[in-house]
């Protein structure tokens, strides 16, 4: 290891499913990310929450979203670990690495705080949470070419180049942020969290990478699945036998679509956004490469969720009514055109007058081969790639591991590379002896969202689809979830379900009953 301080660089993208990287198994190209992966490590087993808020919340705190108060979104529904505003008794990882002398830039996506008016409370803007430089979107998501609240330190920053486009402003900024540390700060070591939007809906992305895909996806889901899961069994990445869960029940057979090419190009476009950010990724690291600071800059690059099926409604007063216009959309594109929302194959995604979603089909493929999806603690929710990448730190190239992780766990890995003891509580575990294969500290891994629960207990896993009942699965005979063992293990139902009722109790989750009926009470 270097006897200096590491830069950390933190990638993390927005709804993406395990397998959609080319060295996990896709067929999107990402030659950049597929370099960091030959240069360094890929992981298995690495786990997200299964929403963005939530996962964002954990990344940033080292803590279960539901102890840094953003347990659901971030709508205040008035009860500790529900507030869906960042705790700010709890350091962010911005600001304990701070404490211990590292710059700390941010890019991209925020979304941890219900306060996002530019005249109201900034207090959980990046910039008052520990970072030094911020430019990025406060909120979910938002329109690609139009984005709602793009920001800059704490101000608003207008859009007025004819030919924006977010995962390239985003990109041009981190590149910015590393040319000036370089140049004023060379000194000291840094922190950037660069956290795209892309491929999150809606599926919006430049000409010219959607042309690169044309008859990529024409096989279809079914064919495309099994494929997947072969280069990941081949690749070591997922155990051989292992088997593919069944298509989505409302998902038909490819063969069976009757609007095939709508479908594709869905598809994509999707693919098409992330090519565009793998691109900039590529440009992030030549300005490390050209700055002298790629060999000491450790990083990482992960999804906060699992591929998303969601369908978006094509009603223009869902839109309005939910008060989101302006904010993540627009009803005009720049030149006065009328944007059409929704999916349907009279609604072409991709440009601007687009506001549309991949849906099912293409997420249970950017899962492949899990089952389920974002918002859901199935392996389809909740399984990441994730790349590690450290010239001088890691001896290992192109390796594997299959210690299982979770988000906190990357706060506790950068304060432990930094040298810095942390005088807070966290829950996270250094994947720092896993870098050299050793075992990990992380023995038990836990998750709700939305009534949606999980716990993990070494290859044994206990899941619930809401309200459905428990069901257990040997994850080293089946990650893909399809053998329920619950009936044959009754004891050892028993035993991890009261494993995961006492983490809940002591992290503050409430019956997913509960927030419903408050959040009925509250009209939304």
């Amino acid at each position: 290891m270097s006897t200096r301080r590491p830069n950390i660089l933190l990638i993390l993208n927005d709804d993406m499913g395990f397998s959609d990287l080319g060295c996990y198994g896709g067929e999107i190209e990402t030659p950049n990310l597929d370099s960091l992966a030959a240069g360094g490590l890929r992981y298995s087993s690495f786990c997200n929450t299964a929403r963005c808020c939530p996962s964002r919340a954990s990344l940033l705190t080292g803590l279960n979203p539901h102890q840094a108060d953003v347990g659901h979104m971030t709508l205040d529904f008035g009860v500790d670990g529900y507030l869906g505003d960042l705790d700010t008794s709890r350091p962010t990882i911005a600001e304990a690495l701070k404490r211990g002398g590292y710059r700390t830039y941010m890019t991209g996506k925020w979304h941890v705080t219900r306060h996002c008016e530019p005249d109201g409370s900034k207090h959980n803007w990046p910039c008052q949470r520990g970072f030094d430089d911020f430019h990025g979107i406060l909120n979910g998501c938002g329109n690609f070419f139009q984005p709602g609240t793009l920001t800059h330190g704490n101000e608003p920053a207008p859009v007025t180049n004819p030919d924006y486009y977010m995962t390239d402003d985003f990109t041009q900024e981190a590149v910015r942020q590393i040319r000036e540390h370089a140049r004023h700060h060379a000194d000291r070591p840094f922190f950037q969290y660069l956290a795209h939007t892309a491929p999150h809906w809606p599926l919006h992305a430049r000409g010219e990478d959607i042309a690169k895909y044309r008859g990529r996806f024409d096989a279809g889901w079914d064919e495309l699945r099994a494929a997947r899961l072969q280069r990941l069994s081949e690749s070591g990445i997922l155990p051989g036998g292992c088997a593919l869960s069944e298509r989505d029940p409302n998902v038909p057979r490819w063969e069976d679509e009757p609007d095939k090419a709508w479908q594709c190009r869905r598809m994509e476009v999707y693919a098409a956004q992330l090519d565009r950010m793998d691109q900039g990724i590529g440009q992030v690291l030549d300005a490390l490469r050209e700055t002298g600071q790629f060999d000491n800059t450790l990083i990482f690059f992960l999804s906060d969720n699992g591929g998303c099926a969601e369908e978006l409604p094509q009603d223009m007063n869902f839109w309005l009514t939910k008060g989101l216009e302006e904010k993540i959309c627009t009803l005009t594109t720049r030149s006065g055109r009328e944007v059409r929302f929704g999916n349907r194959p009279d609604i072409l995604p991709g440009g601007e007058e687009s506001y549309s979603s991949y849906g099912t089909g293409w997420a249970n493929l950017s899962n492949a081969p899990f089952r389920l999806y974002k918002h859901w603690v199935h392996e389809g929710g909740i399984a990441t790639p994730l790349i590690v990448h450290w010239p001088q730190g890691l001896s290992a190239r192109g390796e594997i591991r299959h210690q299982p992780g979770q988000l906190m766990d990357l706060m506790a890995t950068c304060l432990d590379v930094a040298g810095i003891a942390p005088d807070f509580q966290h829950e996270g575990f250094s994947l720092l002896p896993t870098f050299s294969n050793l075992p990990g500290e992380r023995e038990t891994l836990c998750w709700e969202h939305e009534g949606n629960q999980a716990v993990r207990c070494g290859d044994w896993k206990l899941v619930r689809r809401y309200p459905n009942d428990w069901e257990l699965f040997d994850l080293s005979k089946d990650r893909s979830e399809t053998r329920d063992l619950a009936a044959a293990h009754p004891q050892r139902v028993a035993e991890m379900a009261a494993i995961h009722q006492q983490w809940a109790a002591r992290c503050g989750v409430r019956p997913w009953e509960e927030i419903l009926q408050i959040r009925k009470s509250l009209g939304r």
